[in-house]
């Protein structure tokens, strides 16, 4: 039996998935194969011999520590694409937020409840709610992946126009953009035209305020800013400051920080991106299926810290090593295996980064765990 440990309440239709003949699913495991988890923070946490892995219901892993668990041979998963849709909706919700004034027009209708003649009021009171509508406007997108390009789609058959910026955009990915969709290859031309701008890329050191004065200066006046991926992609001083002098007309977010909170014409959303029961649902369901498939096969999909690979066991054995990126290891490990008298039917080698996967097809012979994990870099070998 393989126990999955829980450290958040994970989604029945996700946990259901495993095979109750193959594996345990509960929130106490002492030495668990795999954890599920959403938002524990897992930086302090000691790491059992036997974990394999740690799937994260959700796209950030900001909760885990992803390289120690890389030098461990701890694959981490996360589940991109799951909560696409939510995320989508919460975008057009945000463009409309942001111009029709809807949360003030809202909370000063509500203050007048026990006023003498709120039907009058409101009439006499609504022209200071007035904001424009999205049809015809330039929203600019800075990132066309899964969420990105439901937004670009939406918001085209909205009667927008849609302009887009992913120097990764992959083929798949381009391919369900609606052909009206402009994609540019300078992210400039995202700032200096979009009426709207909405950020849909993961935070790194490169990405960390990526829209800072600089930026702004070149954007159009009244532009609205939609920041529903991650808060350090924005300098809050710098969107407070442009709003403060009237060049930003409006800033949604989704991250709260002592700077934006409070602010007039910045909208501050409770980390609501993902918040829908279908999207813990997609979540839950997919990171199981990643745990599945890895446990079971060896297949690598959707690792942030190790390469996606999968090979077809056709031979007796598959022989999976989690190893450090460096020259001539591959030759060593085939070396070690062809010693043993195997016979390497097929073979798959990706990297990412500083870490590299390999997976053998072998037949024959006998494997020798302990001789491939003696050699220098071999982080970890299974055989399955």
């Amino acid at each position: 039996m393989y126990d999955i440990l829980t450290l958040n309440k994970i989604a029945a239709c996700g946990t259901d998935v495993f095979d109750k003949a193959k594996y345990t699913v509960s929130d106490n495991a002492e030495n668990p194969v795999a954890i599920m988890v959403r938002s524990a923070k897992m930086h302090d946490m000691e790491m059992g011999s036997e974990l394999l892995a740690i799937a994260r219901a959700g796209a950030g892993v900001n909760n885990i520590p992803v390289d120690k668990c890389a030098e461990q041979g701890i694959v981490v998963f996360n589940t991109p694409g799951a909560n696409s849709n939510a995320v989508k909706e919460l975008a057009i919700c945000a463009m409309l937020l942001a111009s029709r004034k809807i949360t003030e027009a809202a909370a000063w209708a509500a203050s007048l409840k026990g006023t003498p003649d709120a039907p009058k009021t409101v009439e006499g009171g609504k022209a200071k709610f007035a904001g424009p509508e999205i049809l015809g406007k330039t929203l600019g997108i800075i990132g066309l992946g899964a969420i990105g390009g439901k937004i670009a789609n939406a918001a085209e058959a909205l009667g927008m126009k849609v302009i887009g910026y992913d120097p990764y955009l992959s083929v798949h990915a381009a391919l369900h953009l609606d052909p009206s969709i402009t994609v540019v290859s300078d992210i400039n031309d995202i700032y200096k035209n979009s009426d709207y701008i909405t950020l849909h890329v993961p935070y790194t050191p490169d990405s960390k305020n990526m829209i800072d004065e600089a930026q702004i200066a070149m954007m159009k006046d009244d532009v609205r800013i939609i920041n529903l991926a991650r808060g350090e992609l924005v300098n809050s001083e710098a969107v407070v400051k442009a709003i403060a002098e009237g060049k930003v007309a409006k800033y949604v977010t989704d991250f709260a920080d002592d700077v934006v909170l409070g602010v007039e014409n910045v909208i501050v959303l409770p980390h609501l991106g993902a918040s829908t029961p279908e999207s813990e649902d997609n979540c839950a369901i997919m990171a199981a299926g990643e745990l599945i498939d890895y446990i079971e096969k060896g297949t690598i999909r959707n690792s942030v810290n190790y390469p996606n690979a999968e090979l077809a066991k056709t031979g007796d054995n598959l022989v999976c090593v989690l190893h450090k990126n460096i020259p001539s290891i591959l030759s060593k490990i085939t070396t070690a295996v062809s010693d043993m008298g195997c016979n390497i039917e097929n073979l798959v080698n990706k990297s990412k980064k500083d870490w590299s996967y390999t997976m053998l097809d072998v037949s024959g012979g006998n494997i020798d765990v302990n001789a491939i994990t003696a050699i220098e870099d071999v982080i970890r070998v299974r055989v399955l």
